[in-house]
């Protein structure tokens, strides 16, 4: 981003994801993870599924018309869980199956800004909107987990 901008010449848009936007996210992460070795990105089939199971959980802020940064949640019964859980049971290994639309808990499973982006806020704007969705659907919590890359080693 030309850090030369003003904020008057930034155009800021939240909004849901869609299939298409996948290429412009898929740069973003690749830019917001570049310093993690070993980390993995979601596939176009992975955003596909969660955009199909639950659109209005996965939501992104562009600015200028590139994405700047990302939420991916899914909906659990929590109480199937417990906080002793993995992140691949939470998330059914992958599969998204462990979405359910009558559960209790928003339960975000990714979350990142592209570095030429950070310390606009664009954090704290994708949180508020997860606190929307959270009350919309009168859950009880927002939890979030995420992968560690080399975690295991």
């Amino acid at each position: 981003m030309d850090k030369d901008l003003k904020n008057d010449d930034l155009k800021i848009e939240l909004r849901t994801l869609t299939k298409d936007d996948y290429l412009g996210l898929k740069a973003s992460m690749i830019e917001a993870y570049s310093e993690w070795e070993g980390a993995s990105f979601w596939g176009e089939s992975h955003i596909s599924q969660l955009i199909e199971l639950f659109p209005e959980g996965q939501i992104c802020i562009l600015v200028n018309g590139a994405i700047a940064g990302c939420a991916l949640s899914l909906i659990v019964d929590y109480d199937k869980f417990g906080d002793n859980h993995t992140y691949s049971q939470i998330t059914g290994n992958y599969t998204f199956s462990t979405h359910d639309d009558d559960g209790d808990v928003l339960y975000g499973i990714d979350f990142f800004v592209h570095p030429d982006f950070r310390g606009m806020r664009i954090g704290r704007r994708l949180y508020d909107a997860r606190k929307e969705i959270c009350e919309r659907h009168n859950l009880r919590a927002i939890i979030a987990g995420g992968r560690i890359p080399r975690y295991k080693e």
